[in-house]
């Protein structure tokens, strides 16, 4: 029997080796590092950037892309993900994460930045051929070919349920915050749907980096030699780097006589230092120090009046930071590694005590984006009796006469009056001070005494700060 003659294959294109685009390859690893490690991406992402730059595969401009793909992908999870489970026919839980990365991060492109529509889904489909595999890339190619079909405005219509229907998980939907959240931020804020709109919307907005001038090592002046920088709107110590300057550029910050701080928390110790005292003013005590921002702060404005701070810290790699953020302080002070609800200080030793406690972070979700995914209801259980014991060590190392500044970043009423109020039922030997008056200039500040700032009112972190006199 003759063999039969073979057939010629047909043509087909060759295999091509999927592209590595340097851009979001980082901007997919950082995502992975905030997802598998719970790491935060204002910590994930410098050092990534840095090493591109080192090995020449970045310029400013594809930092600056890189930051956003990131930041931008965090902060409206919760409206992606809902197009997304628009568009693939299984529950979301039931997509592997990378893959759920690798979408987000295209979904992103599409509704929420000016990369045109086949730009973004090439590039997306070529980073999941790269990180994936062929066979999942044309699962992410399909799925964003879907998403592809509308903008933004489109796709919310779709996927988010009317406002008259159910208003917070319409916000929480349109805004991506978790429900609870929407409710938690709409009770402190109190008002109508405008008012709770803009704050949403501001806490998906980039922040500014704003400095801190210490006073008596460095001026506002000298940050504003620098280009970006224009003036703080409310702190004498602040400058903004309205441009997305880099603040390690900056002399006085990198030899620490100036620092990142948010202006909400040069405000909230700017007011405990500023609170009249009666008699003796001495020793301080920043009794949560960590990271240190604002100990710096109270550190410079101690030594201009012969005061000395004791700046304590439980955990002692945080009090390291501490350590670091003081150096090179002009007056007295230390540092200390102690747990501010057993304290090693005697009871009535300081004249001024600021307690900015541990919280949910719920005040600074503009920052820190992916915080908002990772709290929940319950935790609020779990820093509730720190909180409080921390405001009752805090009014025990005062002396009479002395102020305590009670703060925190978050707006959560059961982080903030509701512990302050808990705390001065026990505790008739203590009043609340007005803090509003302290800080000058400010707007909008509420009934008082206590005082709330706000992102899209103050541009600055959802601080609170309630200060609280001991009289006997």
């Amino acid at each position: 029997m003759s063999e039969q003659p073979r057939r010629p294959r047909k043509p087909g294109k060759p295999y091509r080796r999927p592209q590595k685009d340097p851009v979001r390859m980082l901007a997919f690893e950082a995502l992975r590092a905030v997802d598998e490690r719970d790491a935060y991406a204002n910590l994930v992402l410098p050092p990534l950037l840095r090493k591109a730059r080192e090995k020449g595969d970045f310029d400013g401009r594809d930092a600056a892309l890189a930051t956003e793909l990131v930041y931008g992908t965090l902060r409206r999870q919760g409206t992606y993900d809902a197009v997304i489970a628009a568009c693939v026919d299984r529950p979301l839980r039931e997509v592997d994460p990378p893959v759920l990365d690798v979408l987000s991060l295209g979904v992103h492109q599409l509704l929420g930045t000016r990369i045109p529509t086949h730009a973004a889904v090439s590039a997306s489909v070529e980073l999941a051929r790269v990180v994936l595999g062929d066979g999942r890339a044309k699962f992410v190619n399909a799925v964003l070919r879907k998403v592809a079909q509308d903008d933004l405005d489109g796709w919310l219509a779709k996927v988010a349920p009317p406002y008259d229907d159910d208003p917070e998980d319409h916000l929480a939907v349109v805004h991506s915050h978790p429900r609870w959240i929407v409710s938690a931020l709409w009770d402190s804020l109190g008002g109508g749907r405008a008012g709770i709109e803009r704050l949403l919307e501001a806490d998906n907005e980039r922040p500014e980096v704003t400095l801190v001038a210490r006073p008596g090592r460095a001026t506002v002046e000298e940050l504003l030699r620098e280009d970006s920088a224009v003036p703080g709107r409310w702190s004498p110590y602040a400058a903004r780097l309205a441009e997305g300057g880099e603040p390690g550029a900056l002399d006085a910050v990198r030899e620490g006589r100036a620092g990142v701080q948010d202006e909400g928390s040069q405000l909230v110790a700017l007011a405990l230092a500023n609170a009249p005292l009666d008699g003796r003013d001495e020793r301080w005590l920043d009794g949560c120090a960590g990271p240190g921002g604002k100990a710096a702060l109270l550190a410079a404005l101690a030594a201009q009046r012969g005061a000395r701070l004791l700046a304590s810290e439980k955990q002692p790699h945080r009090a390291g930071l501490v350590a670091k953020a003081l150096a090179g302080n002009p007056g007295p002070y230390q540092v200390i590694a102690a747990d501010g609800t057993r304290p090693p200080w005697q009871p009535g030793s300081f004249d001024r005590v600021l307690m900015d406690v541990p919280c949910t972070g719920l005040g600074a979700l503009r920052r820190r984006p992916e915080a908002r995914w990772r709290r929940r209801p319950e935790d609020l259980e779990g820093f509730a009796p720190l909180q409080r014991g921390l405001l009752e060590s805090a009014l025990d190392a005062v002396r009479v006469g002395g102020v305590v500044g009670y703060a925190t970043c978050s707006p959560h009423l059961a982080e903030t009056r509701a512990v302050v109020a808990d705390v001065l039922k026990q505790r008739p030997e203590a009043e609340l001070l007005d803090a509003r008056p302290l800080l000058d200039g400010v707007p909008e500040l509420g009934e008082g005494p206590d005082v709330q700032l706000w992102p899209h009112v103050h541009g600055t972190d959802a601080m609170y700060l309630a200060l609280i006199r001991r009289t006997g």
